[in-house]
């Protein structure tokens, strides 16, 4: 079995002075960070004691081991990876919202009570909002070809990763998610599949599906069904990459209609940063791929990249990332890890912002440019500023199921970022906090409110139930 890097081992050692600070030692000098001790028994003669340890590589673990054997007076009693731990059985489960202990409750819940509740919604399809869980559930639709950074593992193998993304939701706002993973991979075979499920949800959140095919399933289910589909890969990275950057130049006092950026990386998350920083105002942005900088010169067959080409980089500027970075003011990253030095970054304007968010491993790291970057962000959450999806999909599903939209628009998206940005205030605004934390608890409310806001003023929320027709139903 493969190990993670989270591990809890359980050992019996000598009740005497100094054996613990023996095993705390080892564990230092083998490349380990210690976490939580829990005492689990003691007696005059020993005690039990149970460590929660962070190892830093793949590999660690058999030294330690090794290292604590050796140990006199010391017994392992049993090593438990921390993160199988959690998910055994699974992250998530549905639970009853109505309590069924008599004939009464079965014949209200189900028949024969359950048909006129069918009637009520044939007649009256909206009312499906309020009498089923349509109104607060989402399904998260993926087909696994694109898992987190690990690629093409397969729908069985995205489940755990799904089950986690569904207990955001809930946890974060109060929605219900459920995982739905296909096994088909082609582009109509997925739509077709959604458009099937469609109406048991208020929303579809698309899910670790590669590119370019995830352009074309979102773009064809968003016109195929009245609720709204959000891949969240694209347009939840995109929000929050947007937030941070409005505070960062805040930080470095810069304007964004004069900034010079470049972006690295034309997939789906790189497309969707695109498209909202032009709309946000970003008017000097060149968009490098693995060839290098995309430009007019050459129309890419992609669609999408063929959008980057006709939108960006005005000056139609050629060469690689390296070389056309020189001068920048803002480099944003969703590519590959290791693409950049630190004289890289040297070559930009002063007081450049870094957003470094190929995960796990960033672009450049953090450390060979904290002296010179004016902000830094990553994906990572052991660095300050992380750009994670979480601050986003919560809250704008929450909006968007709050008023019944039917879609999910750009102004939507827009109104995410800036009401996002806007709980960073001036007064803890700085280089490492120029987002807020996803335990945040305000985050989702104020996102929700700023979307739902929004979709009203645009047009996409459906006509609200009035309060006659609530009453209609309440007895």
């Amino acid at each position: 079995m493969v190990m993670s890097l989270n591990v809890t081992i359980k050992l019996k050692l000598a009740n005497r002075p100094g054996a613990l600070a023996r095993v705390l030692d080892v564990i230092a000098r083998e490349g380990g960070s210690l976490g939580a001790i829990e005492l689990v028994s003691a007696s005059p003669s020993h005690t039990v004691r149970k460590l929660m340890i962070r190892l830093h590589q793949k590999g660690d673990l058999e030294g330690l081991t090794r290292a604590l054997k050796e140990l006199p007076d010391v017994q392992i009693i049993q090593i438990a990876d921390r993160v199988f731990t959690w998910h055994m059985g699974g992250k998530i489960e549905v639970a009853p919202k109505r309590p069924v202990q008599n004939w009464e409750d079965l014949s209200l819940v189900y028949t024969p009570g359950v048909a006129v509740i069918s009637e009520t919604i044939a007649r009256e399809p909206d009312m499906a909002y309020k009498l089923t869980m349509k109104g607060n559930t989402v399904a998260i639709v993926t087909d696994g070809s694109a898992i987190l950074g690990l690629g093409n593992l397969g729908p069985t193998a995205a489940l755990p990763v799904m089950e986690g993304k569904a207990l955001l939701f809930k946890q974060f706002s109060g929605v219900d998610a459920l995982p739905i993973c296909l096994d088909v991979h082609e582009p109509q075979q997925i739509i077709d599949a959604v458009v099937a499920i469609a109406p048991a949800f208020g929303g579809i959140n698309l899910e670790d599906i590669a590119a370019p095919k995830c352009f074309e399933i979102e773009e064809r289910l968003a016109h195929l069904l009245d609720i709204p589909v959000f891949h969240d890969d694209q347009h939840g990275t995109a929000i929050v990459t947007l937030a941070g950057l409005l505070n960062a130049l805040k930080v470095v006092r810069k304007s964004i209609s004069e900034i010079k950026l470049v972006l690295s990386g034309a997939g789906a998350a790189g497309v969707a940063i695109a498209k909202i920083l032009k709309n946000a105002g970003v008017r000097h942005m060149i968009v490098c791929d693995r060839k290098g900088a995309i430009g007019r010169g050459a129309q890419p067959q992609n669609p999408f990249k063929a959008w980057i080409a006709e939108n960006t980089n005005e000056d139609n500027l050629q060469g690689s990332l390296k070389e056309v970075i020189a001068g920048a003011d803002v480099f944003i990253g969703v590519s590959a890890p290791g693409l950049l030095q630190r004289e890289d970054i040297q070559r930009m304007n002063k007081q450049p912002v870094v957003f470094a968010l190929a995960n796990p491993d960033p672009e450049i790291q953090p450390e060979e440019i904290y002296d010179i970057a004016g902000v830094i962000a990553t994906g990572r959450s052991d660095y300050p500023n992380q750009i994670n999806n979480a601050l986003a999909f919560p809250g704008v599903f929450r909006g968007a199921l709050n008023c019944h939209a039917r879609s999910i628009n750009d102004e939507m998206c827009l109104a995410a970022a800036n009401a996002l940005a806007g709980m960073v205030t001036e007064e803890l605004l700085n280089p490492e906090h120029i987002i807020p934390s996803v335990f945040n608890e305000e985050v989702a409310p104020v996102v929700a409110r700023a979307v739902e806001e929004t979709a009203g003023r645009t047009g996409v929320a459906r006509k609200i139930l009035s309060g006659e027709n609530q009453e209609k139903y309440s007895f």
